[in-house]
């Protein structure tokens, strides 16, 4: 398995969201593609990762293979299924990890987010878990995969509880989220109204999703992206020409309208009777809420500044605790590459384990009629002790000429001196 992983990507860092828009993959394409993957290429350990972000397929080949490298070929492939045949003019986006080591780092790197556009986001691991699912579900996920990936839900963990690499909001859209939950309390469930759903207020809508706030109302002047967005978050939609009623409604107002002045006026909110707390969390740019609106009893004004300065705090401390989040990520890939590397000598390991066991059972059995029953559950029970301590210092060495990159030599002399390429391996499943 060593030297077999590799993995192609496509992301915010080598592509424009037209491109990306274009490649990025549904649950039923994605496993479509895995399908296509297997039955072309004949791959296992196989995950396919889409978001919006990004879209990368990781997967191991089989070591014998004449040419084990198939990002191009894959690329290629992926590119086909979205309907882009014209494959040559969309290669160059793609980034390829054609080794094994640089293949694995780049799966942890993004699983804890440090290749996120938001630095630490929080949503990328659980987007990787379902892609996972996605591998078990049709049986392509192997010992390798299944360890890999695990151990990379542990570093993240890790990096949640020993860094601050995910404290705070770090995009304006999270914030302005966040805030919410200040605002009326965690545990509530506010009637929020979205106004506008330009590129921010997308996101913030995303955000709302994810926060699993579910008294979201969207209002928006094109009433087209105001229906695509309620359907895709489950969100209740309102015509823009009954604003006034919903800002009635609302208990929290999150604005990123654009227009030249301000809309919410004290002179727009005049008709409402504002009972409790009303707040307006003001993303535009020139602004869409008044600053006046608070000489309103009741109503407060959180501006774009507000917002901004409460995710360059929070960025500028996930990038403070970047070096620390690396150095868990390197103990954990060296971790899983002792792993990986034991893989190799692990069936020459269960060879002569089983060799050995032969060994003993035949010559107990040539003196078993001699004994007593009492006689042979000792000799039996000597015997398994003292093969136990011959084979200790085989496989500790062959464990260190691993780690050494000399295993094969070892190898090699241990098939020799006891023919162990009669033996079968009987190797249990490893997760």
């Amino acid at each position: 398995m060593l030297d077999t992983f590799k993995s192609i990507s496509l992301s915010h860092k080598t592509a424009p969201l037209r491109v990306r828009e274009l490649i990025a993959l549904s649950e039923e394409e994605a496993k479509r593609l895995m399908l296509r993957l297997r039955d072309f290429f004949g791959l296992t350990d196989l995950l396919v990762v889409s978001t919006c972000n990004r879209t990368e397929v990781y997967y191991a080949t089989d070591p014998a293979a004449a040419s084990p490298n198939l990002n191009a070929d894959i690329a290629r492939l992926l590119l086909i299924e979205k309907g882009l045949t014209d494959t040559d003019t969309y290669l160059p986006y793609f980034q390829f990890f054609d080794a094994h080591n640089a293949a694995v780092r780049h799966l942890f790197e993004v699983c804890v987010g440090l290749h996120s556009q938001v630095v630490g986001d929080m949503q990328i691991p659980n987007q990787v878990k379902q892609s996972y699912q996605w591998s078990a579900d049709l049986d392509m996920a192997g010992p390798f995969l299944h360890r890999l990936m695990h151990t990379i839900f542990f570093t993240n963990k890790r990096v949640a509880q020993e860094t601050s690499f995910r404290d705070g909001a770090a995009s304006v859209s999270y914030a302005a989220v966040e805030l919410i939950e200040e605002l009326v309390g965690e545990n509530q469930n506010p009637n929020v109204l979205v106004v506008g759903l330009g590129e921010i207020g997308t996101d913030v809508c995303k955000n709302l999703e994810s926060r699993k706030l579910s008294n979201i109302t969207l209002c928006n002047r094109t009433h087209a992206k105001t229906e695509a967005l309620a359907q895709k978050y489950g969100f209740r939609m309102a015509d823009f020409a009954d604003l006034t009623d919903e800002i009635r409604q609302a208990d929290v107002i999150i604005s990123s309208i654009t227009r030249d002045e301000p809309l919410f006026t004290p002179q727009f909110l005049a008709s409402i009777n504002v009972l409790t707390y009303k707040y307006f969390i003001d993303l535009s740019v020139p602004r869409s809420v008044d600053a006046a609106v608070e000489q309103i009893p009741g109503v407060l004004v959180y501006n774009i500044d507000h917002i901004r300065n409460r995710a360059d705090e929070a960025l500028n401390q996930r990038l403070a605790a970047i070096p620390q989040v690396e150095a868990i990520v390197t103990q954990a890939v060296a971790e899983f590459g002792d792993w990986s590397k034991e893989m190799i000598v692990s069936p020459t390991i269960n060879k002569l384990k089983n060799a050995l066991e032969q060994i003993r059972k035949e010559e107990i059995a040539r003196h078993l009629k001699h004994l007593t029953p009492g006689e042979s559950e000792k000799v039996d029970k000597i015997t398994r002790g003292i093969m136990q301590k011959i084979i200790k210092l085989p496989v500790l060495q062959l464990k260190a000429a691993c780690k050494r990159g000399e295993a094969e030599t070892l190898i090699d002399v241990l098939n020799d001196l006891f023919d162990l390429e009669k033996q079968t391996s009987d190797e249990p499943k490893r997760y």
